[in-house]
């Protein structure tokens, strides 16, 4: 992942959420995320982003459905957004720290390997170039 303020690294984890991880992937295929700015950013908690309008209320103009596993929200962890069961998109957020009240509520699909440091310095406005996929 390439953003305006450094690089980071997504394993992603197919066993546990294959329908959100081929999403994704399918969406970062078609370069969907280029260019889409963090529009949520709420300190020591999450980075939110994936809304090609910018204002939190978009995503593909499709659903899809959770996928909880027994995976922890801690530090690192990368979740779809949602407003609620089966209606996960485009969005997704990366936790800044542990969050146990989200497991379960959530679907789970990576976590950030290698760029933490970036993460933590990703304003709200800031924005992705691009995302690589490594497979």
């Amino acid at each position: 992942m390439f953003t305006n303020k450094g690089e980071f690294s997504i394993k992603y984890y197919a066993e546990y959420a294959p329908i959100s991880v081929g999403n994704f992937s399918k969406l970062a295929d078609i370069e969907f995320y280029r260019d889409v700015i963090f529009h949520r950013v709420v300190p020591d908690f999450v980075i939110q982003t994936g809304d090609t309008s910018g204002t939190g209320w978009c995503g593909p103009g499709y659903e899809i459905i959770s996928e909880f596993s027994d995976l922890p929200f801690d530090e690192g962890y990368v979740g779809m957004a949602s407003s609620g069961k089966d209606t996960e998109g485009s969005q997704w957020f990366v936790m800044h720290s542990d969050y146990p009240h989200l497991n379960g509520r959530y679907t789970v699909f990576g976590k950030i390997i290698d760029g933490m440091d970036v993460v933590g310095t990703i304003d709200q406005g800031d924005k992705i170039i691009r995302v690589e996929l490594i497979k």
